[in-house]
């Protein structure tokens, strides 16, 4: 989707059509969470401090994020993609990958396919999205953001070798601004210089990522579709807008961030074994104290008590705190079942 929480607000509020919209909170502390294309011609970005949106564009319009109705309209954008194939995998509630190789229309051009589903988005709901074809995840990815907004871009088979060799790393999928660094400082600018290094070179310089890059210098991912992505971990955290160091503060922030994270394991049906807290410093400093329980937790007072120990051993004698969070990870047993179970619906 384009923009979709601003594309959203910009549908359902006359007034700020055509104008520079961010949605997040405006407060000292806030952030960007979506930013309109108007909003963009000046730089202003998903993650950016609010304060720093302002001066970049001092007549941008703030929008108070209404997650309940973005969620509605996932939905509603979900249900279009699940008429042409079930291999459905949701990215995030404005993105997902779509396998249409066999799809319920018997239809065998997925460009066709895209642009109808862009059409009955459009139809169903205002909004404008962009598609992005290929023969695989790595590449259907890069194409979707390639021609945005309301973009439509095809990298066909034959295609692939010379368009990956002169992409630029930046472009590349989990390249971000400190790895592009790295990479220029090992002289790889494009696809074309990334294809050149070994693979055990990558891996020495990227680690476990080296692996992937090799394979997508070569236009490879073999990754599948996967309609039901199994859940790894649950977590929520909060920002303060004035930075605390009161410890009893601190541990009622928490425990409404571990109420909130039951809530989802709950509704989720996910229960882990390790918890995880994670305390930003006034310095921007981060640091994450976890422990895994030897059995899985199913219910907020067997976890809580552990949350609160684990709280108390959090140094705040010498800066107060930024950022809060709290987060329930590793359920193998768990995973491995539902992975077994999915296997065996197959057949």
């Amino acid at each position: 989707m384009d923009a979709f929480y601003a594309s959203v607000e910009q549908r359902d509020n006359e007034a700020l059509r055509g104008k520079p919209v961010a949605v997040g909170y405006s407060e000292a502390r806030g952030v960007v969470a979506t930013a309109s294309y108007e909003a963009r011609k000046f730089g202003i970005h998903s993650a950016m401090p609010s304060l720093t949106a302002k001066n970049k564009c001092p007549q941008l319009i703030f929008v108070l994020p209404r997650f309940e109705v973005y969620h509605e309209v996932s939905e509603q954008i979900r249900k279009i993609f699940l008429e042409y194939t079930d291999l459905v995998e949701p990215l995030s509630l404005d993105e997902a990958f779509l396998d249409v190789t066999v799809n319920h229309k018997n239809n065998p051009s997925a460009s066709l396919i895209a642009k109808e589903i862009q059409q009955k988005i459009f139809e169903k709901t205002g909004l404008t999205a962009s598609a992005g074809v290929s023969v695989n995840k790595f590449l259907a990815k890069i194409a979707s953001d390639w021609k945005k907004p309301s973009g439509f871009f095809v990298i066909h088979p034959e295609e692939v070798e010379k368009f990956v060799e002169t992409l630029k790393i930046e472009k590349f999928y989990g390249v971000g601004k400190v790895t592009a660094q790295k990479m220029h400082e090992n002289h790889i600018f494009t696809g074309y210089d990334l294809k050149q290094c070994s693979e055990t070179e990558l891996v020495r310089l990227f680690g476990k990522a080296g692996y992937s890059l090799y394979q997508n210098a070569r236009g490879i991912d073999e990754r599948e579709v996967e309609p039901n992505r199994i859940t790894k971990s649950i977590s929520s955290e909060t920002t303060f807008l004035k930075d605390k160091d009161n410890r009893i503060l601190l541990t009622v922030e928490l425990y409404h961030l571990a109420k909130e994270v039951m809530e989802r394991m709950n509704e989720e049906n996910f229960y882990g074994r390790t918890i995880t807290i994670k305390v930003k410093y006034a310095d921007f400093k981060l640091i994450t104290k976890s422990k895994t329980l030897p059995q899985k937790i199913t219910d907020f007072q067997q976890m809580w008590p552990v949350a609160r120990e684990m709280m108390k051993a959090i140094d705040l004698s010498a800066q107060a705190v930024r950022l809060l969070g709290f987060g329930i990870s590793h359920a193998k047993e768990e995973t491995e079942k539902k992975y077994t179970q999915l296997e065996l619906g197959l057949f």
